[in-house]
């Protein structure tokens, strides 16, 4: 195993010989907001990091991983953003999906879904928010009833991200009639492309249709395509959502970096920088980023230990809420050319797309408020929220 040094070499020096060619017009494509920004180029970008092994660095190698240490998979991803790489279209399945199946998974489940999702083969969406269960997962109503070898999965999912281009998606669902609350849930996969599915893109606010309400009338799975035993889904889903806060998030600070500093530059080339309100509001969004990453720093530190605690929620709520600060300081310091849209119908700048997207940061994996909900409860003891 090479050290982390050596790694973040071997790692700087691919991407500066591959991002070439046609793949250099790449950098810096995608991302939220933009996720529809050269998808199919990106896939095939995607795929060539595959065939030399930059997928999944971090699963063990019998998986077909690199087996990277913690602070090799951090290199990797600030490596990754640094070179101003096209963001991944393989991210849910990757770091989503993979993991719980690691962890989780029958071997049947591994040898069938590991080896596609490491060469890019097949994509993955998430199936969990729905119109009456968001951040409370625990509200879930789409059920599956079991018919002989098969689930058959009747029910309503929305915002799930990507999964117009995803052929598989993870559902939680109801498996026990008459079951309330996080009782009675199960883990499926499911594939999208049969008769009764049917997705719906969600036009947002910037214009673009990354997230998605996907409707399941009698679609069907697997008996062996359940993840854990029925009613499961709970604890299943839950190990799911700690992977999702894991080492890729340094590598989200490194664009939020290069966002910021965009924002200086245009502040010191439009005299913007020169309002105290304005130029104090940037330096307060330059600690906050250095917070940001203390506290991933401690969260990273915590979950290798096997104890992740608070420190997931913490950082999600100052992030969340410190991106979208930075997405209305980026329209403050654009000033009145910041309400005008580059083009027609609807072509918008850097910031215009911060400003708009980032309203959302404190909503999507798992809201502000069940965030603070859940330190209020499970670590400082106070009493429940009451629920119906």
């Amino acid at each position: 195993m090479s050290s982390v040094e050596e790694f973040r070499t071997e790692i700087r020096d691919w991407l500066r010989a591959e991002l070439t060619g046609s793949f250099a017009e790449l950098r810096g494509r995608g991302g939220p907001g933009r996720e529809h920004e050269a998808f199919a180029e990106r896939l095939a970008w995607e795929r060539h990091m595959a065939a030399a092994g930059w997928t999944c660095v971090g699963w063990p190698e019998e998986y077909g991983g690199r087996g990277a240490t913690l602070e090799q998979q951090v290199a990797f991803h600030e490596e990754y953003a640094l070179a101003d790489a096209p963001a991944r279209v393989g991210h849910i399945g990757e770091q989503l999906l993979g993991p719980t199946l690691i962890a989780l998974g029958t071997p049947e489940q591994r040898d069938r879904f590991l080896p596609p999702i490491a060469a890019v083969a097949e994509l993955w969406c998430q199936g969990y928010s729905e119109p009456d269960a968001g951040s409370d997962l625990a509200n879930v109503r789409t059920r599956a009833e079991r018919d002989g070898d098969e689930w058959v999965v009747t029910g309503q999912k929305t915002w799930t991200s990507l999964a117009h281009e995803s052929d598989w998606c993870f559902v939680i669902a109801r498996t026990a009639p008459g079951s309330n609350r996080h009782r009675g849930l199960s883990y499926l996969l499911v594939p999208l492309d049969q008769p009764g599915v049917d997705i719906r893109p969600i036009t947002q606010l910037t214009g673009t249709s990354e997230f998605n309400e996907v409707f399941f009338d009698g679609a069907r799975t697997g008996a062996g395509h359940l993840v854990g035993a029925p009613g499961d889904g709970w604890e299943v889903a839950m190990a799911t959502l700690g992977f999702e806060r894991g080492v890729s998030t340094l590598g989200q600070q490194v664009g939020f970096r290069r966002e910021l500093e965009t924002l200086i530059e245009l502040a010191r080339h439009n005299g913007a920088v020169d309002d105290p309100l304005i130029r104090d509001r940037l330096a307060r969004a330059w600690t906050g980023l250095e917070i940001i990453r203390c506290n991933a720093l401690r969260m990273l530190e915590g979950a290798a230990a096997g104890a992740p605690g608070p420190e997931a929620s913490i950082g999600k709520i100052f992030w969340a809420t410190w991106h979208r600060e930075l997405g209305e300081l980026a329209m403050d310091v654009s000033g009145a050319a910041g309400m005008l849209a580059a083009g027609e119908p609807y072509d918008l700048d850097d910031r215009q797309r911060l400003f708009l997207f980032s309203r959302s940061d404190t909503i999507y994996a798992g809201s502000n408020e069940i965030q603070r909900n859940i330190i209020a409860e499970r670590v400082l003891g106070l009493p429940k929220e009451v629920r119906p």
